[in-house]
């Protein structure tokens, strides 16, 4: 059965980094983000996010997230593949649980959804689900 978990994000700490920099060439950087998150989903979040931002400032971002906490009462950790853009100061991503990883008793969660946020430190997040 399909369920829905409604959610917010606070961002507790964003550490950006170049690791790829030069004049001629788009500037590549790694992110290591963490977020606490309450509602349908409670819990901690960490995120490394490779990004690749263009001259006019937008950029496009891969990312891996686990999640340690509880969904629907039930207790473990899962991972959402990230992927989006940062344009005109809103990211917009997709994000699914990757298969077989979660744990505990979201072992066989199964989900995903979209966002578009603007910058901030608190954020709504919505996640589509199956859980047996």
């Amino acid at each position: 059965m399909k369920r829905v978990a409604n959610s917010r994000f606070t961002i507790k700490g964003w550490d950006e980094k170049p690791y790829s920099e030069r004049q001629d060439l788009q500037k590549l950087t790694r992110a290591s983000v963490t977020k606490t998150f309450t509602g349908d989903i409670a819990g901690e979040g960490h995120v490394e996010y490779l990004m690749m931002y263009r001259s006019d400032g937008s950029a496009t971002f891969v990312g891996l997230e686990r999640i340690i906490g509880q969904i629907g009462g039930k207790a473990g950790s899962f991972v959402l593949q990230r992927t989006g853009m940062f344009e005109n100061g809103e990211a917009k991503e997709s994000y699914s649980v990757i298969p077989g990883s979660g744990t505990g008793g979201l072992r066989d969660l199964r989900g995903e959804g979209t966002s578009a946020i603007g910058h901030g430190t608190e954020h709504p997040f919505t996640l589509n689900y199956e859980l047996d």
